[in-house]
């Protein structure tokens, strides 16, 4: 049931590029944030069972596609059943668009998590794991620096709390790595 003199949906109209940025920014930063932490999670727990750098490549591409493609299904499930919702309680509905927040978060989950990925993939020099660890670490204090666009608190502020979180990850999933590569008599 729509509601006399309103339209089917509430979607602002995106005419810019900015407008459209402004309005797919939340999807971005979402999936940035996830593809870069689970990613560098991954990187680090492999190198802390000192496994191969062909494993980092083969599960951080793993987790890219299968981890990203999860990400960005879940937006759009979770778009798809708010708008059911508000097509039978209001009439309307204010994201019709579905699918592009899921391709959004989708992209900047693939984009963003490959960079972990970067000091094995490209020839670097020196241990593989530090440059990636630089590399990731200072995207992280990025990305999250650039979620204050979106929350609007103070962007040095985000962007620590993005590394102090991204970074304790890692620290964990190393860790782990250590531990379950010694508990079950791994040896390189």
């Amino acid at each position: 049931m729509t509601v006399p003199g309103r339209s089917i949906s509430d979607h602002p109209l995106l005419e810019t590029r900015r407008d459209v940025l402004r309005h797919y920014l939340g999807d971005l930063v979402y999936g940035a944030n996830d593809g870069i932490i689970t990613t560098f999670a991954i990187v680090a727990g492999v190198a802390g069972a000192d496994l191969p750098g062909a494993v980092v490549i083969i599960l951080g591409v793993a987790n890219l596609i299968a981890d990203g493609f999860s990400m960005g299904a879940s937006n759009f499930l979770s778009l798809r059943s708010k708008a059911t919702m508000e097509r039978i309680h209001v009439g309307r509905v204010s994201e019709p668009f579905a699918l592009r927040h899921g391709l959004a978060t989708f992209l900047a989950f693939v984009t963003i998590g490959v960079i972990p990925l970067l000091g094995y993939i490209l020839p670097f020099r020196g241990d593989p794991f530090v440059v990636a660890s630089v590399m990731t670490l200072s995207a992280m204090f990025v990305v999250g620096a650039s979620r204050s666009f979106v929350s609007g608190g103070r962007w040095w502020s985000e962007g620590a709390e993005m590394l102090a979180v991204g970074a304790t990850a890692a620290a964990v999933a190393f860790g782990l790595g250590r531990l379950v590569a010694a508990l079950t008599g791994y040896a390189p």
